[in-house]
């Protein structure tokens, strides 16, 4: 990577404005769920404290529709940080005003501040109505470190706008290099057969990147609410399974260029139809072939796909897989991706999990230790993949000539 680095920023007396992706799963208490993002970002944070620097912390969590909403505060993160490194940390409950401008302000060395969700300020979301966001929040440090990964693919203020107020001085954190140089050096040749895995809702949200992994995978496996649009596309009946039904010629579209390139595609072959999306709900497994009734939705894969994917998957020395196969937060439709896990898990193979969702489900199922790497974005994974970089790693400053190394 040829961006800046943290480690080569002069921190001592600074402040450095650390954008980090503490985008956490939150109970019904507002409790944390899952802590791997935070975790992941304590690297960068330790470093910058050990070279006598401050850090302003700012991130998003959730959806909160550019308004304060309780339910999406950054608090509950408060605690992780605070044991992970044994220190206190401040948290200012709001990213622009009085209050922020004078914490931000009185920083000291080796002090931590947390400020509240971004995403609380439309602005965040769409710079281009509120320049001045970016430019508020740029005035609290000296310095600014990306290391919030999962969010690289947006140009959001805090991500994308507010380095331009950082000539020479906008860094990647240890976290953002990690996944860079990880995902970069292990897809641009790729240990075969290579197999990607995905799940997850929508093709709309995936369409590049399907097509742009049929340039590189020995084989495609389709899973979760996705798979039901291909399914709908080779004629089968999906009941009231979720369906981007204007997407099914696009569907028609990756089946006929697997077939044209000779990559293996597989479907599930039996799924798990529930009368609803709940707990409680009747559930039976059925037949793709067979069909869905229109009663019923796919919410999870079945025993026999299970079975399918698990055994194509033990030849892969390769394996990407993004997005959770089933409604894995209910008990009685996670059993299809915790065994996906399990199996990918067991294998051979060099293995890459992307995407906060699935990240939980890969560590609610306890084997997440033995994946060769857990990416922390879902999308920005995706689209590093399809385009070989992102908006926000772009915007970084470039490292000094006399740092790079010589090819």
């Amino acid at each position: 990577m040829t961006k800046l680095f943290v480690e080569q920023l002069q921190i001592t007396g600074k402040r450095v404005l650390v954008r980090v992706d503490f985008n956490v799963p939150l109970g019904g208490e507002g409790n944390v769920l899952d802590a791997t993002r935070i975790d992941a970002s304590i690297p960068t944070i330790r470093y910058i404290l050990s070279q006598g620097g401050s850090v302003i912390l700012m991130s998003h969590l959730g959806r909160p529709q550019g308004a304060p909403d309780p339910a999406y505060s950054l608090k509950p993160c408060v605690s992780f940080v605070k044991a992970a490194l044994d220190k206190p940390v401040t948290f200012i409950p709001n990213c622009i005003g009085r209050d922020a401008r004078k914490a931000t302000s009185e920083l000291k060395p080796g002090n931590i501040l947390m400020l509240e969700n971004l995403r609380f300020y439309r602005a965040e979301e769409f710079p281009e109505e509120d320049p001045e966001f970016a430019q508020t929040l740029a005035s609290y440090g000296d310095l600014y470190v990306n290391d919030a990964f999962g969010t690289a693919h947006r140009k959001h203020s805090s991500t994308y706008t507010i380095t331009q107020y950082f000539s020479d001085k906008a860094a990647a954190g240890y976290l953002l290099q990690k996944e860079i140089n990880f995902i970069g050096s292990t897809l641009s040749q790729p240990k075969r057969p290579f197999y990607a895995l995905i799940g997850g809702a929508k093709i709309s949200t995936k369409i590049g990147v399907l097509r742009a992994l049929l340039e590189r995978v020995d084989a495609l496996l389709i899973g979760g609410a996705m798979s039901y649009t291909f399914l709908k596309a080779m004629g089968r009946e999906i009941g009231n399974s979720l369906c981007e039904t204007e997407l099914v010629p696009v569907a028609e579209e990756i089946i006929a260029s697997c077939n044209k390139k000779g990559i293996k595609l597989l479907l599930p072959v039996d799924v798990v139809a529930a009368e609803s999306e709940s707990e409680r709900a009747k559930w039976e497994i059925i037949s793709t072939e067979q069909g869905i009734p229109a009663h019923l939705e796919g919410v999870d894969i079945g025993p026999k796909t299970v079975d399918l994917f698990s055994s194509e998957l033990k030849t892969a020395k390769t394996i990407l897989w993004n997005g959770p196969l089933g409604i894995f937060e209910m008990a009685p439709f996670a059993k299809g991706t915790f065994a996906l896990a399990r199996a990918i898990a067991a294998s051979q193979a060099v293995s890459i999990i992307g995407g906060g969702d699935l990240i939980s489900a890969v560590n609610a199922s306890g084997v997440a230790e033995q994946m060769t790497h857990l990416s922390t974005g879902g999308g920005a994974t995706l689209e590093y993949i399809e385009y070989g970089t992102l908006p926000a790693i772009e915007a970084l400053s470039e490292m000094p000539a006399s740092s790079r190394p010589i090819s």
